[in-house]
């Protein structure tokens, strides 16, 4: 805020001197402003790649500047590896047992039936010599006890074959899901806190200045590049009291800067609704002429990019 007042002052300040000499009372004095971004990152670290300096022109999306990130780059490894665990984990429940575990299953079938088919053929002789007084009422019975129990076995392990290949319960299948969701989030997450450790260029522009050199290290929040758009770049200028009503917002105004023989365009974009004066004086009607109000143009891009904040102007309109 102080430093606007003293650039303002010393802006009305020209106005006043110019307007000694200036006999066309429709040329206004004024000079270059530029809004500043200041980039920065949301984490701390040390200064570890500083791929920009003042002066340059970036693009979108270019790189400007890296923090050192060893502990995030762990994270994030450590979080694809566990996402990858989960997902082999899914797999094999959809899948249901591994081969060699149902060729077990399947050959423990296949003795079971063979034992199944001996005590049934036992079972039969048996139950002809009983007609003939051979065996005894007794072994009649464990034997057709051992038959029962032997299909009984070779029903439970025709089952487990059976299970083997079917994929895991529902409610298993969709808790597995569940865990390999949850590490899908922590990969984006550990991915989200490495980017934040590396700054990309959100606008084309001019780097205006560096704060910090390679090897410092830079807090939380602390820019270390300060940027200038040219869509950030804009003519300020202070207009009489008198002369303020007829300005409209988006009215052209040409622009005259030394140095340049023709003028530029720019476009009205803010006019002030508080007045400002200098030196002071007491507001009359006979020094109400003293009042002027800050307009605000914005040029055209093309021309915006070769001006200087600071760089003093005459304004006019066409």
């Amino acid at each position: 805020m102080k430093q606007y007042g003293i650039t303002a002052f010393l802006a009305l300040l020209l106005a006043v001197l110019g307007g000694c000499g200036e006999s066309n009372d429709s040329v206004f004095q004024g000079y270059v402003e530029g809004e500043y971004l200041y980039l920065a990152s949301p984490r701390a670290g040390r200064l570890e790649k500083l791929l920009t300096e003042r002066g340059h022109i970036v693009e979108t999306g270019a790189l400007l500047f890296e923090l050192e990130a060893e502990h995030e780059r762990y994270v994030l490894r450590q979080a694809e590896h566990e996402l990858l665990s989960a997902m082999a984990q899914l797999g094999d429940m959809k899948t249901g047992k591994r081969p060699e575990e149902v060729a077990v299953a399947e050959a423990q079938l296949d003795q079971a039936k063979a034992e199944a088919a001996n005590v049934i053929a036992l079972l039969r002789r048996r139950e002809k010599l009983i007609a003939i007084g051979g065996i005894s009422k007794q072994e009649l019975d464990d034997s057709r006890a051992a038959a029962q129990t032997a299909t009984a076995r070779v029903t439970e392990l025709a089952r487990q074959v059976d299970v083997h290949n079917l994929p895991e319960r529902k409610k298993r299948i969709e808790a597995q899901q569940a865990s390999v969701k949850a590490a899908e989030a922590r990969v984006a997450q550990a991915s989200w806190e490495l980017e934040q450790k590396r700054l990309n260029a959100p606008t084309s522009g001019l780097v205006y200045d560096t704060l910090f050199r390679q090897g410092e290290w830079v807090s939380a929040g602390n820019p270390v590049v300060q940027m200038l758009p040219p869509e950030n770049v804009k003519i300020r200028f202070f207009v009489p009291e008198p002369l303020i009503g007829g300005i409209r917002l988006g009215s052209r105004v040409q622009v005259m800067i030394d140095g340049r023989e023709a003028p530029i365009s720019a476009a009205i974009s803010y006019v002030a609704a508080n007045a400002e004066y200098t030196p002071p004086v007491i507001y009359s009607n006979e020094t109400r002429s003293k009042l002027v109000f800050m307009v605000e143009a914005r040029p055209e891009l093309t021309a915006a990019a070769s001006l200087h904040p600071g760089q003093p102007v005459s304004v006019s309109f066409p």
